[in-house]
């Protein structure tokens, strides 16, 4: 299983939006994704970076492997 990076916010949510997960709203510090058919949201910390497991928590409750959103990310 490859290592989970540590990103900037913005490159997360860049690469759940490439995976059809869309914006839904901001509120203080927290992005909030949505997707269309999916009963779970993102709450992305638009805080300086993500941390690993808060990242590999996000990728799992959006039901992906980490190969997948890797590849969304293009590294």
């Amino acid at each position: 299983m490859p290592e989970v990076p540590i990103l900037k916010p913005r490159e997360v949510v860049k690469a759940f939006k490439k995976l059809g997960w869309e914006i839904a709203r901001q509120r203080g510090s927290h992005i909030i994704l949505t997707k269309e058919g999916h009963l779970a949201t993102l709450s992305v910390p638009d805080h300086p970076e993500v941390a690993r497991g808060t990242l590999r928590a996000l990728i799992a409750r959006a039901g992906l492997t980490i190969e997948e959103f890797l590849a969304a990310l293009g590294k």
